[in-house]
């Protein structure tokens, strides 16, 4: 009876312990936010964020959304990981679930919504506002379908009829897209459907209001729980510093100022370097961001082989020069902004003046200071390089000519054919013997002559007549 109290005594402080650390055990959930516009750089994060979570063994996948919207190939391949990620995805839509806002809430196997809040208006639009062709508008139409669907449907009997009831009803999904979708008592032709959060819970879009991220999981039912939020990997961070207007400006600069620099320098050295460093910091970012494409870098990188090819085999400046400068230009203005191939429809106006102005303050400001340091690098007397510069002025009155200047001294002088000058000959001027042209027929040895001019180390003379 002893051994068997012994027994029972252990296993109940065994179960004891189990118990508590069940109950001390937090829920996991991983935080991602979607605050700002919908792009390359989001989708990027998204994937981080769904990376780490699985590393974590999170329980949960929590998406805190204010968005209008963004691209929409971005925002599709969002939905696609949320719908096929084993972890459950909740969002709480903070204020705006709008445009690609809205697929990506869709998508999501619960939505919790703030009161004042919405979700909706998922048309396509260019930058300005208009909407776009019907090509884009059906895609769209699709996937709200599709990914409405995804949720599946309940099964109600009545009587001894069945009845399956969407979770999420496609159509609703549709009419937050095509104003032509009508749904009687909820939504009328030539309106694009947006809820709040009451009508939302009504129509099967919400499952729920909330305050704010602590009250929708308590909602839910999670009390002991831990969040964990994503951060931007210093990566993201220098990325999202490097594709800052300012910042490529400094790199245009560097582009340009490592080229001028070049071309002061003989050979193939630092100045060099410098350019293409800065063009590949310039390029990268961008093409990670999904704004530099392949061929607006190879139509950069053209323009600066037709520069090379005008300044070092062709001489003087002309349409090989100005070919280059313009592709150059387009280059670096077309790989800020976001458009796909030639087609401009979802550029943003105030996009293409931050481009242009950008590449045009660069381009100035380099070529500006490229002369200001050039001048001060290489000065002859304070600069850091000036024993790389000539400090010294070779004037042609001090002597520093390569010919002889007493030829020019004879200009206006006489003396006598020292051999017949036909035209070329030798003359005898003040005692001296200087080789000679005659500007006019022959000119017979012994008679006087007179020096009428000098150039290029030549005397010319004249017969002179007695």
């Amino acid at each position: 009876m002893k051994s068997l109290k012994n027994l029972i005594i252990p296993v109940f402080l065994l179960l004891s312990l189990v118990s508590t650390a069940q109950e001390n055990e937090k829920t996991l959930v991983y935080k991602f936010n979607i605050k700002d516009e919908i792009t390359r750089a989001t989708w990027r994060q998204t994937q981080q964020a769904f990376a780490n979570a699985d590393t974590l063994g999170a329980n949960y996948f929590l998406i805190h959304m204010n968005t209008y919207g963004g691209t929409v190939v971005d925002a599709d391949s969002i939905r696609t990981k949320i719908l096929e990620s084993k972890i459950p995805v909740f969002v709480f839509i903070d204020n705006n679930a709008a445009s690609a806002g809205a697929l990506i809430s869709v998508a999501c196997d619960s939505i919790y919504m703030r009161q004042g809040s919405s979700i909706g208006a998922a048309t396509v639009v260019n930058q300005t506002g208009a909407a776009m062709p019907d090509k884009y508008q059906s895609y769209m139409r699709s996937t709200m379908r599709a990914t409405a669907e995804t949720h599946g449907k309940d099964t109600i009997i009545a009587g001894n009829d069945t009845i399956y009831k969407w979770r999420r009803d496609p159509q609703i999904a549709e009419a937050m897209v095509d104003p032509a979708v009508f749904i009687e008592g909820l939504i009328d032709t030539g309106k694009v459907l947006t809820f709040t959060p009451f009508e939302a819970m009504a129509n099967g879009y919400c499952e729920g209001i909330a305050e704010n991220v602590d009250e929708m999981l308590r909602k839910i039912g999670i009390d002991n729980y831990e969040i964990v939020e994503y951060q931007p990997s210093w990566i993201e961070r220098i990325i999202g510093w490097l594709v800052h207007p300012v910042v490529s400006g400094i790199f245009i600069m560097a582009i340009i100022g490592g080229i001028y620099f070049e071309m002061q320098t003989p050979g193939v050295g630092f100045p060099l370097a410098i350019a293409i460093l800065a063009a590949v910091a310039y390029f990268a970012p961008l093409y990670l961001e999904g704004l530099a494409a392949n061929w607006e870098i190879a139509v950069f990188i053209a323009g600066i082989i037709l520069l090379a090819i005008e300044i070092f085999a062709i001489p003087g400046f002309g349409i090989t020069g100005v070919l280059g400068i313009i592709l150059v230009f387009t280059g670096l203005v077309l790989s800020l902004i976001d458009n796909v191939n030639f087609n401009f429809e979802n550029v943003r106006i105030e996009g293409i003046g931050i481009a242009l102005t950008t590449v045009i303050l660069g381009t100035f400001c380099g070529f500006v200071l490229s002369l200001y340091l050039g001048k001060m690098v290489f000065s002859s007397t304070a600069g850091p390089f000036k024993n790389m510069a000539l400090s010294a002025v070779q004037n042609i009155d001090e002597g520093f000519i390569s010919v002889d200047t007493t030829l020019f001294n004879l200009r206006g002088k006489t003396g006598t054919a020292a051999t017949i000058l036909r035209p070329g000959g030798k003359v005898e001027i003040e005692g001296n013997i200087y080789d000679a042209v005659a500007e006019n027929g022959f000119i017979e040895k012994g008679e006087k002559i007179l020096v009428t001019k000098v150039e290029s180390v030549q005397v010319y003379v004249e017969k002179l007549e007695s």
